[in-house]
């Protein structure tokens, strides 16, 4: 066991969340039929790699043998460690139903030895797997391994965050244009400034809402006078008023 436990690296020194540290924190679940196939030495390097990469490990009896949560994304993981003719078929057999089952599935399978990698190749096009689904990443150490896994799972991490964090800006962009033309609308109204047209806003709502309140009701939830609040109230209901030509106060006549 000495020898077996001192081919480990060192976790501590191979973290390859440094670089993107924010990415670094989630939840690691190992399936725990996995955990009890595998040599301890081998759960420690796991253990000790996870702590320094800030994931917390738990053991739960799941169908992958892992599953990550990282920025909100779950990304399931089979991780072959020993790969011979016994285990090919119900490797492949297992990858073709987890494949529906986890949007975000990758196979990472120990292949040190060129035999092995050509029983698995052999293998790929033998049980008709398709490229990319799922994403085999084939690797030389078990180590390497588990390392691809963390890199994998902080990578789509980082892309889910940055999704949502774009998703955000897109509607805060909207956000404003739609408050601009809210604006713009209301500020046509003659005698309407802009800090009437975000009272209205605040009390009322939408232009449509504002359209169908009577001048009693803005009245009763803004601060406009009662003059402007008739102006309002007639502006939406009389086309001899929104029917006019309007004059943009904003643009200055040139002489």
């Amino acid at each position: 066991m000495a020898n077996l436990e001192a081919r480990y690296r060192d976790p501590t020194a191979q973290n390859p969340s440094k670089a993107t540290t924010s990415g670094g924190s989630g939840v690691c679940m190992m399936s725990t039929t996995w955990r009890d196939e595998q040599h301890p030495s081998f759960i420690n390097f796991i253990s000790s790699f996870l702590s320094a990469n800030s994931f917390r490990l738990n053991f739960v009896p799941i169908a992958p043998d892992f599953i990550f949560n990282c920025g909100g994304l779950s990304v399931a993981f089979i991780f072959v460690t020993n790969l011979d003719c016994k285990c090919i078929s119900p490797m492949f057999s297992r990858v073709q139903k987890m494949k529906g089952q986890f949007a975000h599935l990758y196979v990472v399978v120990v292949l040190p030895t060129k035999e092995q990698n050509e029983l698995f190749v052999h293998s790929y096009f033998k049980y008709g797997m398709e490229l990319g689904k799922p994403t085999f990443v084939p690797v030389e150490d078990l180590e390497m391994g588990f390392e691809k896994i963390v890199k994998i799972a902080i990578s789509r991490g980082v892309c889910k965050r940055q999704d949502v964090i774009t998703k955000l800006k897109a509607e805060r962009k909207q956000s404003v244009q739609a408050m601009d033309i809210f604006l713009q609308v209301l500020t046509s109204i003659p005698g309407i400034e802009n800090h009437d047209a975000n009272a209205l806003n605040q009390a009322i709502g939408s232009i449509e809402a504002i359209a169908k309140a009577s001048k009693e009701y803005i009245l009763q939830n803004t601060d406009l006078s009662a003059d402007k609040a008739e102006i309002i109230s007639r502006f939406f209901r009389d086309p001899n008023i929104y029917m006019k030509p309007k004059i943009n106060r904003s643009e200055k006549q040139v002489i």
